[in-house]
């Protein structure tokens, strides 16, 4: 807490009030909005936990299917189907705003089908295990969103706090002691006046009843 370096008057404690009531109606803002991202983030982040027990299902899901592949085709006839791409795929990333925060939007944009290989040469366990990894693939890019996103508002989140306590904690306690400052030095001028009217006005009658005397 401090008292702010300012002249005692009227003006500057009208200007001050109005400061204060500033300062607190974007405190109230600020923790609105705190209080949103906070609600935000923890909602992203109970869903990013539920699709990480996805990725890991799906990712042991996908190996088990392979090495059933593997053990059903001949070493060679594997290395050469997975050696030529079949398909093509392209990452979109676009943003959308929330709570003024930039949150990533991933858009996967595929050309050809991955199970477009020799299919004389091969068994369904290949063709299982390559869908298994490409659903592996959505997910992991899915959860890759998720968590940039929380990792976006966890910032905002705490940009929002530093802010939210320099009103609380600095700046309107500064100005509200600074208020009572002015007050206090505004109401010792206000008694200082009065005890000079007093004085004069008693010395006024003391001269006036002197005259009389006389």
């Amino acid at each position: 807490m401090a008292v702010k370096n300012v002249t005692a008057t009227r003006m500057t404690m009208l200007g001050l009030k109005n400061q204060t009531k500033v300062a607190k109606r974007g405190h109230k803002l600020l923790k609105d909005k705190q209080d949103g991202l906070m609600q935000e983030f923890l909602t992203i982040v109970h869903k990013a936990k539920k699709l990480r027990t996805e990725v890991e299902a799906a990712i042991k899901a996908a190996n088990e299917s392979f090495l059933l592949a593997q053990a059903a085709l001949p070493k060679e006839v594997l290395e050469n189907v997975l050696s030529i791409p079949a398909q093509k795929l392209s990452l979109q990333v676009k943003t959308k705003n929330v709570m003024s925060v930039r949150i990533p939007v991933f858009k996967l944009k595929t050309e050809g089908n991955a199970l477009d290989y020799g299919l004389a040469q091969t068994r369904g366990e290949l063709d299982l295990a390559i869908s298994e990894f490409a659903k592996v693939f959505l997910l992991l890019l899915e959860l890759a969103e998720i968590e940039k996103s929380a990792e976006n508002l966890a910032l905002e989140i705490e940009k929002t706090r530093r802010r939210v306590n320099a009103l609380e904690y600095r700046l309107i306690p500064d100005l509200e002691d600074t208020l009572k400052f002015i007050q206090m030095k505004l109401g010792e001028a206000e008694r200082s006046a009065i005890v000079q009217v007093m004085a004069i006005k008693n010395m006024i009658e003391a001269q006036e009843a002197a005259a009389d005397l006389a």
